[in-house]
């Protein structure tokens, strides 16, 4: 996420805690519910990339220092989530089959292809790039470079990530000054042809595309003392671009924590989830959560 004043944001997360409870989401949108995930685990923490299975019960997460894990979500009739197990905290390796350090570490998005092919993408200064895995837990496989990122802030690149039914990937920076340009990387090159409207008071956080084929977008508010907002807007990809665009869900400040995964999929019933997981930034006052809803047919 976007680096910001320790205290502002503790503040911040102060009064998320006390609104919690009584914010309600102020646009379209279902809501589930929301667990809090608790780990003895350390390195466990910091959440910004999020993949889930088709029936939406395993999962694969990814940590902005390098780290990821996996683990099941427990369900009960209603498929509402009443428990979460993971494995402990792995290094995610770099392509000498190493951890990433340093500024090269600063892992934000996780997508995983139909074939099981995972990419990552990465913000950080002179670092903005994708690498694929032919598994999590194996050496990286860097993609080549678009010139466009390396000229993007070390804060503000590449933190939302999605693969398409085809297997082409999609990364766009966090916060633009324009209109977000959507990077494509396919038949081994990537284009810069795809544009989505970005309004100043959100930022990407996260991308999938649902099993309807629509491209969802997670976006994140930060609004000081009174916390995040989140939204999904999903959009068809045409030949045109993306077009006929949807709020999904939008929520008020301190309804949630702050949502940087998105996992889209369809549950026993038919309906479409969006399955959110909290970046606690290893803050004691924020909360890894997990957030869903349902999208409104």
């Amino acid at each position: 996420m976007q680096k910001r004043s320790r205290l502002a944001l503790i503040a911040g997360m102060v009064l998320v805690l006390a609104l919690d409870s009584s914010a309600a989401p102020v646009l379209p949108g279902q809501y589930i519910g929301t667990f809090v995930v608790y780990s003895s685990d350390p390195q466990f923490g910091g959440i910004s990339g999020f993949e889930i299975s088709d029936d939406g019960r395993s999962f694969v997460a990814l940590s902005d220092r390098a780290r990821w894990t996996e683990g099941r979500l427990n369900r009960n009739e209603a498929g509402k989530i009443t428990g979460i197990t993971a494995a402990k905290m792995r290094p995610l390796l770099d392509e000498t089959g190493k951890q990433w350090r340093g500024e090269r570490a600063d892992s934000e998005g996780l997508a995983i292809a139909p074939n099981g092919r995972a990419y990552v993408s990465f913000e950080g200064k002179h670092s903005a790039r994708v690498v694929a895995y032919a598994r999590m837990g194996r050496s990286a496989q860097p993609l080549p470079s678009a010139k466009a990122f390396a000229n993007m802030p070390a804060n503000s690149a590449l933190e939302a990530l999605a693969v398409d039914a085809a297997g082409a990937v999609y990364t766009m920076p966090e916060d633009p000054k324009g209109p977000y340009t959507v990077f494509r990387f396919r038949n081994g090159a990537w284009d810069s042809n795809l544009t989505i409207s970005h309004q100043a008071d959100f930022q990407a956080a996260g991308a999938d595309f649902g099993p309807d084929g629509r491209f969802y977008l997670l976006e994140r508010g930060f609004h000081g003392i009174f916390g995040f907002s989140s939204r999904v807007r999903s959009f068809a990809l045409t030949v045109r671009g993306f077009r006929d665009e949807r709020v999904e869900m939008q929520s008020n400040p301190g309804t949630h924590d702050n949502l940087e995964g998105l996992a889209v999929w369809r549950d026993e019933k038919g309906d479409i989830r969006l399955t959110m997981i909290a970046d606690d930034n290893f803050y004691w006052v924020q909360r890894n959560e997990v957030v869903e809803y349902r999208v409104t047919p």
